[in-house]
């Protein structure tokens, strides 16, 4: 669906993709990542169509962005991060424009309307002005406008950007029903979505590709340290001191809280060292209430490949 090849992007001074190479295949929920200036949003215009590359080839369904981009936007919905809306008119109006824009007329245009009015759950909204509307509704209205013409991929960039916990839920749970119908290229600081919604990730840092791959396999390869968190009553032994002299553990902070020790405990990567420490417990009398082990996150990925930037 999506194929991009070598494509870069210069200013002058600066070079903001640097010979990106990847593919997205048809129904797939791809999500796009990196620290801000990485060149993610450089990469979605310029596959949307609305900014030239320097170099390189990109295409949408077969279509060459550049050479063939009007083609190539009637199989995309794009939503910025900002989206561009007009406020002094009403939402039907502006699906109802909009939709003229993208080709559709009559009874296709009224039905497509309709339906992602529904889709978007934007039906109360519809008689109003949009520079009346709330920032989520305002999203949703950018997100129907983008499906209006039903593409067959979805560019979103930063689509939950200013909404609160209810609205990031409701727009995450009608992205993956989109992923249905929908290639999805996402853009998103909120890996926790990421991790629920997409079957791969792009990780882009300073204009080249750092990593792609699934979630599940990029997490299962994180390098850095584990965390074990115990929670006891340890008596008279500094828990520290003691569980420091475990082989694999790289560190340990504590705190007492009522006569319990609640210890924060560094370990090697890929090292589950629960059973020793619950052994060393055991033996020393101590009273557990708490032996847990932190999983690594896609967010633990993230700032292990781009923390150079931080």
């Amino acid at each position: 669906m999506i194929k991009a090849e070598q494509l870069t992007k210069k200013y002058p001074g600066v070079v903001a993709i640097d010979s990106l190479t990847f593919e997205v295949d048809k129904g797939e929920i791809v999500g796009f990542l990196g620290p801000n200036g990485a060149g993610k949003s450089t990469t979605m215009r310029i596959l949307s169509g609305f900014m030239p590359a320097t170099s390189g080839f990109a295409s949408v369904a077969g279509h060459d962005v550049f050479r063939e981009s009007i083609e190539a936007r009637r199989h995309l919905g794009y939503l910025p991060e900002n989206v561009p809306l007009y406020g002094d008119m009403r939402v039907n109006e502006y699906l109802r424009y909009r939709g003229s824009l993208k080709g559709l007329c009559g009874g296709t245009l009224r039905k497509r309307v309709e339906a992602v009015k529904e889709l978007c759950s934007i039906d109360e909204v519809e008689n109003k002005l949009i520079s009346t509307l709330s920032k989520g509704f305002r999203q949703r209205v950018g997100l129907a406008e983008a499906l209006i013409h039903e593409p067959d991929l979805l560019i979103l960039d930063e689509p939950t950007i200013g909404l609160d916990p209810n609205q990031i839920r409701q727009v995450r749970e009608l992205i993956k029903s989109l992923g249905q119908r929908h290639t999805i290229l996402l853009s998103t600081h909120i890996l926790s979505e990421v991790e629920i919604t997409c079957s791969r990730v792009i990780i882009i840092n300073r204009g080249k590709i750092e990593v792609s791959d699934a979630p599940e396999n990029l997490v299962g390869r994180i390098r850095t340290s584990a965390t074990v968190r115990l929670e006891a009553k340890t008596g008279k032994d500094d828990p520290v001191e003691i569980i420091e002299r475990v082989p694999g553990v790289k560190g340990v902070s504590a705190s007492e809280e009522d006569g319990w020790q609640r210890c924060s405990i560094r370990v090697e990567a890929n090292l589950d060292l629960r059973e020793e420490i619950f052994g060393l417990a055991i033996s020393r009398q101590w009273t557990i209430r708490e032996l847990t082990q932190d999983k690594a996150t896609l967010e633990d990925v993230f700032v292990e490949l781009t923390h150079a930037d931080n």
